[in-house]
């Protein structure tokens, strides 16, 4: 059964913040998906344009390839927005978890442009993460957490989520 997990959601909902904190709470490795993204893509998303699924296909190989090796756990970032994407990376970490943090599309625009300066991924791509987005509802071993609540609630929501029998689930 896998140790890792994926922090999840559109851009803005605070994945790098929320993974940084429980890699160190969890005594794991990070690594941050969009450290991973090609050169290409990331020049693509500072012009405003949405990356497409053939774009994304390289970038979840690579990710899935971290994962498969480290069998002993790591926190990944990765917005992993399509159900088809999660799978991806689940069957290259058995038990993979996923916590997904939620946040309405004024609160991720608002973020996203507050940062435009200083972050590859523009606001105006705001839009089309939600409407690709297909959350994880039903699906095993998530935790939804509100995006807005302070980090260490969620750090707190997390650790207790991942010590309890309901995170293999």
């Amino acid at each position: 059964m896998s140790r890792s997990v994926v922090v999840m959601g559109v851009s803005g909902c605070g994945k790098s913040t929320l993974a940084v904190a429980i890699a160190a709470d969890l005594g794991l490795p990070l690594v941050e998906g969009d450290d991973h993204h090609s050169a290409a893509s990331r020049a693509k998303m500072s012009r405003g344009m949405a990356l497409t699924d053939a774009d994304r296909d390289d970038w979840l190989r690579t990710l899935a390839g971290l994962l498969r090796a480290r069998p002993e756990g790591l926190v990944l970032t990765c917005s992993a927005l399509k159900r088809a994407y999660r799978e991806r990376l689940r069957s290259a970490s058995a038990g993979l978890r996923f916590v997904f943090l939620e946040l309405s599309f004024d609160e991720a625009h608002r973020r996203v442009a507050a940062r435009a300066g200083s972050h590859f991924f523009a606001p105006e791509l705001v839009a089309d993460q939600f409407r690709t987005l297909e959350a994880p509802t039903g699906e095993p071993r998530v935790l939804r957490l509100d995006a807005t609540a302070p980090l260490q609630v969620q750090r707190g929501q997390v650790v207790a989520w991942w010590g309890s029998a309901h995170a293999d689930r």
